[in-house]
């Protein structure tokens, strides 16, 4: 893809491996900061949000959310000799109303396309948790990082089941910091 400097975007970026391992790491992050994510990304859609949720409080499902990341994601399927399809991020908007529930059981991230609302903005100020977005419309580009996919729970959902991807260097940005700072409202003021 000629239209991004990849090299460039490789030499600014914090590297984050999820889970993490230590959640300190998140500190040193700002608003507009490119992150390059490799180890194990947990990916769902609303539908996904909505069943985890019923599950978990009915106790019927269990998982440990501690440090780790969801994506939102909802891939095609993988043509042949790929591990997963087109992969390009959700509007991120639609699952906030889950947020506190996931945020409260240790998620440390998540990451789609698009602004959070007011509340979750401050949620994720109040748990130390960053919202990360990464290339809408560019799908087939972010699939050539995902090296592996597993699906946790719900099969019968197919691409909105609640499955995991092993990514190795997936471009982001931070849009939400721990701080409480928005890419969006930065990049308005400097307009």
């Amino acid at each position: 893809m000629k239209l991004l400097n990849f090299e460039r975007f490789r030499q600014k970026a914090h590297k984050l491996v999820f889970p993490l391992e230590k959640r300190d790491v998140l500190d040193s992050l700002k608003a507009g900061d490119f992150v390059l994510i490799s180890g194990w990304l947990l990916c769902g859609r609303d539908a996904t949000h909505r069943k985890l949720v019923s599950a978990i409080k009915e106790g019927s499902f269990s998982f440990d959310f501690t440090n780790q990341a969801i994506y939102y994601v909802g891939p095609t399927p993988a043509p042949p000799g790929k591990v997963i399809g087109s992969s390009g991020p959700t509007t991120s908007g639609r699952m906030d109303a889950y947020m506190e529930f996931f945020l409260a059981l240790g998620l440390s991230a998540t990451i789609g396309k698009g602004k959070r609302s007011p509340e979750v903005k401050k949620l994720l100020k109040e748990h130390k948790a960053v919202y990360l977005a990464t290339f809408g419309g560019a799908g087939a580009f972010l699939n050539q990082f995902v090296k592996k996919v597993e699906t946790i729970a719900f099969s019968e959902l197919g691409p909105e089941a609640f499955f995991r991807i092993k990514v190795e260097d997936f471009p982001a940005v931070v849009v939400n910091s721990i701080y409480g700072d928005d890419l969006y409202e930065k990049t308005l003021k400097h307009e």
